[in-house]
């Protein structure tokens, strides 16, 4: 349904702890699954954070870029994802980041692969939450960002958080409007730490609200450091019910962006009937004229062409070989003798008759 990229920018504004509360949070709808995939290029943070290194780091982002060389990138990637759901069902999973940020050159041809890959998850029933930390939105992982349904940015709400992310919003807006799927994809999810709200914020940004998620350190460092997020107080808590709320309202927004832009069916039109030509004419060769090759038709009157005048002193055609010199009359023809006429019956030996085979009567 939907592929939103979590991006942030200088000052931890928590875009990984964001991400991770709205993959705890995210509404699955019957058959749905969610995958939070960590393209962080400076590195992936929730194997060694809030999985507290329980996983080893032998999982994730770097054996992409080996298996995307050899055309295996879509069946790799079913073998790094890691489960995150409480109740053990396979619906939240996760996908680590890299270890080192020297990896990070390795996937410079692999990101275009990637966002082409999240896109086609759709149809098989999943949506994606792509972290790309303080940096991924820039750069060679800056398709991810373009190909994605919204784009979360998350600041805090004081005033070095606000200008900090001031150009880098902006650099991103125009990036989105000319690359990317427009400027409306871009939305605001800062983090309230300070005085100013989240309208004032997000007219002096320039970017549409998508939520606000409260100042909750010990909260947070449950998602930051780990902690057990099956308890009943984590889910309850301000910050995963406002997730929540904010995942509810990221949904909205990608599903009217996906409606707008996809391709409108047009109006049926009924198309005029071709005529069929008319038929050409076809010319009539004068009297006198051969007709031209690939003409037909009949021939008004016989084809006579110029005779030249017999001169007296041109001598006699020669007369075919085969034919007889006039002086010579043709040898006759033997004809066959005519058929000899049928003789009389003959006469009936037991009547008297005349020899000519009547026979005499009494009178």
């Amino acid at each position: 349904m939907a592929v939103v990229a979590v991006t942030g920018g200088p000052g931890a504004p928590g875009a990984t702890t964001t991400a991770l509360a709205l993959l705890l949070s995210w509404p699955l709808q019957s058959g749905r699954r969610v995958l939070l995939a960590e393209c962080d290029p400076d590195g992936g943070a929730v194997l060694a954070g809030a999985l507290e290194g329980r996983i080893e780091a032998v999982y994730g982002l770097r054996n992409l870029a080996v298996a995307d060389r050899r055309g295996l990138l879509v069946q790799s990637m079913w073998e790094q994802l890691v489960d995150l759901s409480p109740e053990g069902t396979a619906d939240r999973l996760l996908l680590p980041g890299l270890t080192d940020p020297a990896q990070a050159s390795g996937l410079a041809y692999t990101w275009e692969p990637l966002a082409d890959t999240f896109q086609a998850l759709d149809g098989q029933g999943y949506d994606v939450i792509v972290d790309l930390g303080r940096s991924g939105a820039a750069g060679p992982g800056a398709v991810l960002a373009r190909r994605a349904d919204v784009v979360a940015a998350t600041v805090r709400t004081t005033l070095r958080g606000l200008s900090a992310a001031r150009p880098r919003l902006a650099a991103l807006r125009d990036d989105l409007e000319n690359a990317g799927s427009g400027a409306d994809a871009l939305g605001l999810l800062p983090i309230a730490e300070g005085p100013y709200p989240l309208a004032e914020a997000a007219r002096e940004l320039g970017v549409s609200a998508l939520g606000l998620l409260p100042f909750a350190p010990r909260t947070a460092k449950v998602l930051s450091d780990g902690g057990d997020t099956a308890d009943r107080r984590f889910v309850r808590s301000e910050l995963m019910r406002t997730a929540r709320s904010a995942a509810d309202r990221i949904q909205e927004v990608a599903a009217r962006r996906r409606q707008r832009l996809a391709p409108q069916p047009q109006p049926y039109q009924q198309q005029p009937v071709p005529q069929p030509p008319a038929p050409q004419p076809i010319p009539q060769p004068q009297y006198g004229q051969q007709p031209q090759y690939g003409q037909s038709g009949p021939v008004p009157g016989p084809v006579l062409g110029p005779v030249a005048p017999r001169q007296p002193w041109a001598p006699a055609p020669e007369p075919h070989p085969l034919a007889f010199p006039q002086h010579i009359a043709p040898p006759a023809v033997p004809q066959p003798p005519a058929p000899a006429s049928f003789p009389p019956p003959p006469p009936d030996r037991r009547q008297p008759h005349n020899g000519y085979g009547e026979v005499l009567r009494a009178r």
